[in-house]
């Protein structure tokens, strides 16, 4: 009995270091590659940016911004980090409401990830969706930029008058993504314990079909730590320009929108991953995807036909028709 035992956790701990030297191999290709088509993109893009588009023109821009606002550092702050973000956010999701809500146009109805949900959508569950992100951007995101203000204001770099070059943005936002993917895949797991998930986490989980405008949908508490805080943490490492903070803020406003929009639509990242985390809860807790595999938090997403529909869509034919789910058993 004793050597059954000692045979079968040898091979226990063999197989866990099978799996990590798998996840290691993985790893170190995804970012091999990955950091040699990143230098690739940022020599080619700088060189573009130098030599084809008009020159000083971004910088010439930001100059004369700055001198309208003659130098005032909290407008400048507030116009960046607030305003341009809020408007990237309202926009994109109010051409996704009303497609929601009215079901047309078809040409973005038609790329519905789960048939059947939210067509139309349920208008008083909508707006209480919409006065809560109301109340998190208004009470609690804008609140949370008066204490990062003087933060990046200690930095002294954040209001140059010379903004950063094209190749230190992309590494910037290289490190935004990595820090958010951290620290969201660790917050979004810790408000699933059974204690937090029942009385924090629930409430974005009422929305088992997602729409983008429920992507800042949460309990205050959620909001602060998953949603705000992980976007704000890499521009406060980095003591970036203002001009960067705008830049992620609406990018991730934008982005966390597309991955809860409830449609795969052409050309835009795939949104499959996180609605397959409000389908199934257990699922997918990251925005990359990384963390997920080396977990092994993906394990069920991978199995299914969402995972095979994981891609960005090249074609107008949607993913749901070309790689339908198979049909359920009582069917």
């Amino acid at each position: 009995m004793e050597t059954d035992s000692g045979c079968s956790s040898t091979a226990e701990l063999q197989k866990q270091g099978k799996k990590l030297s798998h996840a290691l191999r993985i790893s170190a290709y995804v970012f091999s590659t990955g950091l040699l088509m990143f230098t690739a993109l940022v020599n080619s893009v700088s060189w573009f940016m130098q030599n084809v588009t008009l020159g000083n023109f971004w910088q010439t821009a930001w100059l004369e911004f700055y001198d309208h606002m003659e130098g005032d550092e909290w407008t400048i702050f507030l116009i960046g980090a607030a305003l341009v973000p809020a408007l990237a956010f309202w926009g994109f999701n109010g051409i996704l409401l009303v497609a929601d809500i009215t079901g047309k146009p078809t040409f973005i109805t038609r790329y519905r990830i789960q048939l059947g949900k939210n067509d139309p959508v349920d208008t008083k569950k909508l707006w209480k969706a919409i006065y809560t992100v109301l109340g998190n951007q208004f009470l609690i995101s804008f609140p949370m930029l008066v204490p990062m203000f003087y933060i990046m204001k200690w930095w002294d770099s954040t209001f140059s008058k010379e903004l950063p070059t094209f190749q230190w943005f992309l590494l910037e936002l290289s490190i935004f993504t990595v820090v958010e993917e951290i620290l969201f895949y660790y917050s979004h797991r810790l408000v699933h314990l059974p204690v937090l998930y029942k009385h924090i986490h629930k409430k974005h989980h009422e929305w088992t079909a997602p729409i983008g405008v429920v992507s800042i949908y949460a309990h205050p508490i959620e909001h602060i730590i998953s949603n705000t805080l992980p976007v704000m943490i890499g521009p406060m490492i980095m003591g970036s320009h203002i001009v960067s903070i705008s830049a992620w803020f609406s990018i991730a406003l934008v982005t966390t929108s597309i991955s809860h929009c409830g449609y795969h639509l052409p050309l835009l990242p795939s949104p499959e991953f996180h609605d397959f985390h409000h389908l199934k809860f257990n699922q997918c807790y990251g925005v990359l995807g990384v963390l997920d595999f080396l977990h092994g938090t993906d394990k069920m997403f991978r199995q299914s036909k969402a995972f095979e529909r994981h891609k960005v869509l090249l074609s107008l034919t949607p993913l749901s028709e070309s790689i339908p789910d198979p049909p359920k058993k009582d069917e």
